[in-house]
């Protein structure tokens, strides 16, 4: 009788939870998803009146990931400090401020300062979110929390294919189009950003929203979880990286989010050019079947998330996705035709997207504390560098080939990368000697 009470007070407050803060942060993510990969759009503008050839747009596009490696760890140490509110506030600020200035790009330098700068402001961002979440829900409810929260991120590449062509027609105030979809898709962060000082909630204990009965089961329950893996936190930051074999899945896990990033921020800052390269003509149109992946994406990426959760298995969960989207890109190398090379980028972008909430579920079970919010930033950080690689690599040779096929080529490779690192680390039957699966 007990085991059915905390059962369904466990699911009420799932619920409450749920219900308070993924849509909050959901909206959080899409606008920082937005500022990040809007440059895609900009760049159908941008390249021709600033004379930014497809190597110049794509190292500064992947600039960002620059400023995210170097800054990652040392804001998510701060956030442990200050706190999710407070941080999570003055990023979005900060990032806002700086988006809104691409306005003043004229040179290739001025876009690679502000790039990396954007990803200094926005570096604890996303890890710091999924420390929050962490924090907040239990073990067996994260993947799907997370699948939901990152759902934002498909439904930016919606948000942005429908909006930015708006911006981008506006030419008033001696401004041009480019330089209205920056201003206008940066400034709303700014004022997000005062929105989250005010709503969130730093600890569960603080949550009287939730109600007494139902705070106290929350805390009991990650009190619980934290207490059954007490190595992780023992003997400061570094001491739950003193076995080998953790270090091991960090390394795995790194290398399977590089292959992941490779491919999303790839499509993601090079899609427009695609679809207009494809003889695509109208602004509206690019915009319309750019955001035909994501919304694809979004749907399955909940669902693949649901199942991780229900089934207990997080690695086949990303290396099946990953594999499906290697061999989509495969196949879109060898197409020539709109229809095929479409269908072939919204199954990869499925697979991408709906890898993200099981493979977050496998670093948060493996670290807790501050341990986890370093072990967290190491693999967003380096893992992101597919950020920088990927744009960089895919500008280099379309400047070279001007044709699709060895961009996609290199792509799929990138997600077999992915597949092969999930495949190796085995963590939902034996994460380690420590640890046990989520």
């Amino acid at each position: 009788m007990d085991t059915t009470i905390d059962e369904n007070i466990g699911t009420q407050v799932i619920s409450k939870l749920t219900r308070r803060m993924v849509p909050f942060l959901f909206v959080l993510y899409i606008v920082a998803y937005l500022d990040r990969i809007n440059v895609g759009f900009a760049a159908l503008q941008m390249q021709q009146q600033l004379k930014f050839n497809d190597a110049t747009y794509g190292l500064g596009a992947g600039m960002f990931f620059a400023g995210y490696l170097v800054f990652q760890v040392p804001s998510n140490l701060v956030m442990q400090r200050v706190g999710a509110r407070r941080w999570i506030a003055l990023i979005m600020v900060s990032w806002g401020i700086v988006s809104s200035s691409f306005i003043f790009v004229t040179t290739p330098r001025s876009f690679y300062f502000l790039r990396f700068l954007l990803g200094v402001a926005e570096a604890g961002f996303f890890p710091g979110v999924i420390i929050y979440l962490k924090n907040w829900f239990p073990a067996a409810a994260q993947a799907r929390t997370v699948a939901r929260f990152m759902t934002a991120g498909a439904l930016s590449g919606v948000v942005g294919g429908l909006v930015s062509p708006a911006l981008l027609g506006i030419h008033a105030l001696k401004l041009a189009g480019w330089q209205w979809l920056f201003l206008g898709e940066g400034l709303p962060s700014v004022v997000f950003g005062g929105m989250v000082a005010v709503y969130l909630t730093d600890h569960p204990k603080d949550a009287h929203w939730l109600g007494e009965e139902h705070r106290n089961w929350l805390v009991e329950t990650l009190r619980g979880e934290k207490e059954s893996h007490p190595a992780a936190d023992r003997g400061g930051v570094w001491a739950a990286f003193a076995e080998g074999k953790v270090w091991y899945y960090l390394v795995l896990l790194i290398a399977a989010y590089f292959g992941a990033n490779t491919f999303g921020y790839t499509i993601s800052f090079f899609l427009p050019k695609v679809i207009k390269g494809l003889s695509v003509r109208s602004t509206f149109i690019i915009g319309l079947l750019s955001a035909i992946p994501y919304v694809a994406a979004a749907v399955f990426m909940t669902i693949a998330g649901e199942h991780s959760d229900r089934t207990r298995e997080r690695h086949l969960h990303v290396a099946a996705p990953a594999f499906a989207g290697a061999l989509a890109m495969g196949v879109a190398a060898y197409s020539t035709s709109l229809t095929a090379i479409m269908v072939c980028l919204t199954v990869a972008l499925m697979g991408v997207w709906s890898i993200y909430g099981p493979f977050w579920a496998i670093p948060s079970n493996l670290l807790t504390g501050t341990a986890a919010a370093v072990g967290i930033a190491l693999i967003n950080s380096l893992g992101n560098l597919g950020g920088l690689f990927g744009p960089w690599a895919i500008g280099k040779l379309n400047d070279r080939t001007h044709a699709n096929k060895d961009s996609f080529l290199l792509l799929c490779g990138a997600l077999a990368l992915t597949g092969l690192a999930a495949l190796l680390l085995r963590v939902s039957r034996n994460p380690s000697p420590r640890r046990r699966q989520a």
